[in-house]
């Protein structure tokens, strides 16, 4: 059996524990913590920025730690109407750091609480500044300005939180679904329209070359059938003259190989039938060379 006095070293080693846990506590390297004495921070030492292992006195002072990192903040899309009647989304978010964290915890108490009042003045701010910008301004012109002011609205009152606005930026500024189906369908029926010039200017294009080659096409052949006809003629002229240079030279013979020819078209074709005399001057060279014998009375 255990002795008492056992059981009795066994329990203050217990308590020895429970009071060094009490008494100790660690902050990280992401961390700052607040040392609270009933709900009040500790005079001198109330707030822990060193990483580290600290101490407290057991059960009677609490700690609570407070992140000194950079937080986000996504505003949801909100609707706002700018100066000139134009209604836009836009689709906001902040980052910022609790840079007080003694006012950070009597104000909000938690990062979520903090989401939620910083949310809230970053919707007002947004409304507030784009309200008095015009559409263009706000997507082009003056963005950049109107993104300073909305932080500096918001870090105006976000002061109260112990907190600082780092950034605060417009993700991105559309028009509402409906209004953004009209625009793009003006916009297709503008492109069809032009499209429907270009192809009209194209087609007006493509007819005046299509009849300019016709015309030149035209010109040309009437100049090559021009100059054909003119060699043609020129031939035949040379032609007749060779026949002639040759008749004179030789009649006789000119007159017989005519003949032979004139035999030659007439007598070649199939079922060809001729009632003429055999007298005739048609066959005079069939009785002689010459083709006199046949003309003698």
């Amino acid at each position: 059996m255990i002795s008492s006095k056992t059981i009795a070293l066994l329990a203050g080693a217990a308590f020895l524990v429970i009071l060094t846990l009490a008494s100790t506590f660690e902050v990280g390297q992401t961390q700052q913590a607040l040392l609270l004495r009933f709900g009040e921070p500790v005079p001198e030492r109330g707030l822990v920025t060193e990483p580290g292992l600290h101490f407290k006195l057991p059960f009677i002072e609490s700690v609570v730690y407070i992140d000194r990192r950079i937080l986000d903040l996504e505003s949801p899309k909100q609707e706002i109407l700018a100066s000139d009647n134009q209604r836009l989304e836009v689709d906001a978010f902040v980052r910022y750091r609790i840079v007080d964290p003694l006012k950070f915890y009597q104000t909000v108490g938690s990062v979520a609480r903090a989401d939620n009042q910083l949310a809230s003045v970053l919707n007002s701010a947004v409304r507030r500044v784009l309200g008095e910008a015009n559409q263009m301004q706000i997507v082009r012109d003056e963005r950049v300005p109107l993104t300073t002011r909305i932080r500096d609205q918001v870090n105006a009152e976000a002061e109260r939180f112990g907190v600082a606005i780092v950034d605060a930026r417009m993700r991105r500024v559309d028009l509402p679904r409906q209004i953004s189906e009209k625009v793009f369908d003006r916009m297709r029926t503008e492109r069809a329209r032009e499209a429907a010039e270009f192809r009209a200017l194209g087609q007006q294009e493509a007819q005046q070359i299509r009849s300019s080659a016709q015309r030149d096409a035209t010109v040309i052949v009437a100049e090559a059938q021009q100059q054909a006809d003119t060699m043609r003629g020129e031939g035949e002229a040379e032609r007749s003259r060779v026949f002639a240079e040759a008749f004179n030279k030789d009649p006789d013979f000119f007159s017989f190989y005519r003949s032979m020819q004139a035999y030659d078209s007439a007598l070649k074709t199939k079922g060809s039938r001729f009632v003429i005399s055999p007298s005739s001057d048609f066959f005079r060279f069939f009785d002689h060379a010459s083709g006199k014998a046949a003309a003698q009375p």
